[in-house]
């Protein structure tokens, strides 16, 4: 509950900052995409677009390109998860396997342990 009033504390400040900022810089500025072009040439050329949106496409290209990143870097942090959970499944199995074989109920002083641990 906490992080959801921080996050809308945050959030909703940010957003009409944004907006404010939107409004504020409505005027067309020239995006040229040739980084060799002479300063006086590159004036002509090019297209004219927004600042606001000029700001927000590269806000959003860096969100993409961080979220990218990330998620490739955690890539080893999911692999070794997924080990782990295909592993207590298969030990989860053979617990039941054992059980059923020896006939012991799923009841006892472990049973509260697999409950906890939700090996059931």
């Amino acid at each position: 509950m906490v992080s959801r009033i921080v996050g809308w504390v945050v959030l909703v400040p940010l957003c009409l900052g944004l907006i404010v900022f939107a409004l504020a810089n409505r005027h067309f500025v020239v995006v040229n995409f040739n980084p060799f072009a002479q300063v006086e040439t590159s004036v002509a050329p090019g297209y004219g677009v927004p600042l606001f949106v000029v700001l927000y496409v590269v806000l959003l290209m860096g969100v993409l390109l961080g979220g990218t990143a990330t998620w490739f870097a955690q890539a080893r942090h999911r692999r070794r998860e997924k080990h782990w959970r295909r592993e207590a499944h298969m030990l989860n199995g053979e617990l039941e396997k054992l059980r059923r074989n020896t006939g012991q109920a799923a009841s006892g002083p472990m049973a509260e342990v697999d409950d906890l641990l939700e090996l059931r």
